[in-house]
């Protein structure tokens, strides 16, 4: 239940109406209710709800994915929208609207932005899981120094399980999220762009409905049911976010389970002719505008897939430990913009392991941590099989994608749900992990990293 006190922040925006679990949300968006701006939180906690109004069908997934597995090949990447800008942007100021401009001097002057990420938070089974992730995060914003309340959140993708269905974001994404009072930003996951096989539903029409609106009136859409919060104003399902002090470049790595596809990969063993190369042209794009601006703060890249995942080694064999592998053609092809515009990330976020793991990239003197954030409230998955031995940290993996690249598998965590806080000044990145079972009442991270801005190698954490 949410019993905290929520810290007032200057772009809390209440909608004046309270939450009624009893009132089940219309399920098809046909009738926006437009608003005169952005609204995040609720203006009154309520507590966390016991059941979805909408129950989940796990006899209708079933049925999907058994069509799925047998019939090979059916499941393949799906175009995605692609807009004008080649390079779209999203400004956390255009975000919170009137008071944005104040909102982003008031962080500059503070020295630091604090933000938080999750990844696959959507839940098919009850909303306990989530709803507990959730409440912690929402516990980050009773801070008495302002300078460390959260100024929004970004998402890695898998926001509702498990084909995006435009009748779960009430369940799965706006009431667990219902008391967090400020922006929420994503990138679709595989799951978000995913058509089960007996639907005619358009790959990511909810996700674009409830995050992609940039050009319409701000207005709350009709999964959000009775909620406050508005629907986002994202430009595209890739893009650039601008905030204080960081710029996070985020990716669609498509619908395959695995691996990330994030364009048509010409010149490689498996091509798609039919996919567009907009998402090369935008991360070059962005990260050339970054050298011409000289921008100095941090610079993150957020994709779904996951590059790299833990790997279990035995006498005999190495395989990906867990469910999922990592995405080498997508990080080669990452790695190509880089190198070509000479701007490398300082970090790079991803969900989909359903797990938390934390890797250091070591290449031509950068140390580049890996963070996969992937068990925000979905089923977690274990790193070992039964029997298997628990995985030892730190451990030595790779090269993996590069012949000059050493990987570090540094630390994880398979047994909880958590979620980032990250905080960035003009000197440091520094991203630490809390699950959720720690409660609200500890804020002392179960794992951190920094990164010094300038000299991009791993350094002591120094606060503000």
């Amino acid at each position: 239940m949410s019993s905290h006190a929520r810290h007032s922040t200057p772009f809390h925006s209440p909608a004046g109406n309270e939450h009624n679990p009893a009132n089940p949300p219309k399920t098809e968006n046909t009738a926006p209710i437009q608003t005169s701006g952005p609204q995040f939180g609720e203006p009154t906690v309520s507590p966390d709800p016991s059941k979805f109004v909408v129950k989940h069908s796990a006899k209708k997934d079933e049925e999907a994915y058994t069509i799925l597995d047998h019939e090979k090949g059916s499941l393949k990447p799906r175009p995605f929208p692609v807009v004008d800008a080649v390079e779209p942007i999203l400004t956390l100021a255009e975000a919170i609207g009137a008071k944005g401009a104040s909102v982003e001097t008031a962080i500059a002057k503070s020295g630091q932005i604090v933000f938080h990420a999750v990844g696959d938070t959507g839940n098919t089974k009850g909303p306990k899981d989530e709803d507990e992730v959730a409440d912690k995060m929402v516990s980050d914003f009773d801070e008495t120094n302002n300078a460390a309340v959260p100024s929004f959140c970004y998402h890695l993708g898998d926001v509702v399980y498990s084909f995006g269905e435009a009748e779960y974001y009430y369940d799965q994404f706006y009431d667990p999220y219902r008391d967090y009072p400020a922006p929420i930003f994503a990138i679709p996951g595989n799951h978000d762009g995913m058509v089960a096989p007996y639907s005619k539903t358009p790959t990511l029409q909810a996700f674009l409905e409830n995050f992609c609106t940039a050009g319409q009136p701000f207005h709350r859409t009709p999964e959000a049911g009775g909620l406050a919060r508005t629907a986002g104003i994202q430009p595209a399902v890739y893009f650039t976010l601008e905030a204080p002090f960081v710029r996070i470049l985020g990716l669609y790595s498509n619908c395959l389970e695995d691996p990330g596809i994030i364009s048509s990969q010409k010149g490689s063993k498996q091509t798609y002719p039919y996919m567009s190369d907009a998402q090369l042209k935008f991360l070059e794009a962005a990260l050339t505008r970054i050298d011409i601006e000289k921008f100095a703060g941090a610079i993150l890249i957020a994709v779904h897939h996951p590059p790299y995942v833990a790997v279990t080694q035995t006498a005999q064999t190495s395989r990906a430990a867990g469910k999922h592998i990592g995405s080498p053609l997508m990080l080669a092809e990452i790695d190509a913009v880089c190198a070509k515009t000479g701007v490398w990330p300082h970090a790079v976020l991803s969900g989909h392991a359903h797990n938390y793991q934390r890797f250091t990239r070591r290449l031509d003197g950068r140390e580049t941590p890996f963070v996969i954030m992937g068990n925000s409230g979905h089923a977690h998955n274990s790193l070992t099989k039964k029997g298997e031995p628990a995985l030892r940290t730190p451990a030595v993996q790779g090269p993996l994608s590069n012949g000059n690249d050493g990987i570090v598998f540094e630390n994880y965590d398979d047994q909880d749900f958590g979620y980032l806080r990250v905080v960035v000044s003009a000197q440091q990145l520094h991203i630490e992990y809390h699950p959720a079972s720690d409660g609200p009442n500890a804020k002392t991270a179960d794992d951190s990293v920094t990164v010094d801005l300038e000299s991009r190698k791993l350094a002591p954490y120094r606060p503000k």
